[in-house]
């Protein structure tokens, strides 16, 4: 396929979130984040391992493949990309096919239907989603108990402060004091919009992403780096009283 060709197709299957270097033609050369997610990966790419060879890797949220493509060049052995947007799916597999990218598979499935799959991963990469679910800790908890085998590689935004409160085993009925402070782990809810987008439904502070982590059994290895962080998968807490993942049985649906 020749520069005009590539170029074409990109326009076509424009517009383009993230800004691939197809074989030199940019598939958004105007971002405004600039050369986004290279840019982004360059200041956390040291939390992931740099060698996964033979390793299986999930991509929740694949959007046009960026890290689908970077964990396979880091020798994983399989990589699958979801997402529910079949737009960023068609520019996903375009770019597979540019840069000659095999052993990457992309299909279009959503986080809350991930128990679908059947299959443990070794790295789950769950960044930039966890705001636009209307049910965030659900995602998380369907994550850890279907699909996640060992490490995830998770990013949110996050607002407030960088502190995090040491929360105590437990609070009396009557005590308040400690729901004040800015460093306990919260969640703003976004009821209309945010940055002109209606799909933001949370904001968390630091405090609050490292509590859902922790509630839903992933244990922080490293991080936050640019609000990025390496999990590793640990008990569930309170999963002794009982299943920790609360979901409607929905008809079963061939994935995409």
């Amino acid at each position: 396929m020749n520069e005009t060709q590539i170029i074409q197709k990109i326009e076509g299957l424009g517009p383009w979130f993230q800004n691939l270097d197809l074989c030199g033609v940019r598939t958004a050369p105007e971002h405004f984040l600039g050369d986004y997610p290279a840019d982004k990966f360059s200041r956390f790419s040291h939390l992931v391992p740099e060698d996964l060879t033979g390793k299986t890797v999930l991509d929740i949220g694949c959007n046009a493949g960026f890290y689908s493509f970077e964990m396979r060049r880091r020798g994983a052995a399989r990589v699958l990309g979801i997402d529910t947007d079949a737009r960023y799916l068609a520019q996903a597999r375009f770019a597979a096919e540019v840069l000659d990218m095999d052993g990457v598979e992309f299909r279009q499935m959503g986080v809350y239907d991930v128990a679908a799959l059947g299959e443990r991963f070794d790295l789950v990469v769950f960044m930039g989603v966890l705001y636009h679910l209307r049910h965030p800790l659900l995602a998380l908890d369907l994550i850890r108990e279907h699909v996640a085998g060992d490490l995830m590689l998770f990013q949110t935004l996050t607002r407030g402060p960088d502190t995090v409160a040491v929360p105590a085993e437990d609070y009396d009925f009557s005590e308040d004091a400690h729901f004040q402070q800015p460093d306990w782990p919260r969640m703003a809810f976004i009821e209309r919009q945010w940055a002109n987008d209606w799909t933001n439904w949370w904001v968390p502070n630091r405090a609050g992403v490292e509590a859902m982590l922790r509630a839903s059994g992933f244990a922080v290895e490293a991080g936050p780096a640019d609000e990025v962080y390496l999990c590793r998968t640990s008990p569930v807490p309170f999963a002794n009283y009982g299943p920790h993942v609360v979901y409607p049985a929905r008809p079963e649906e061939p994935a995409r």
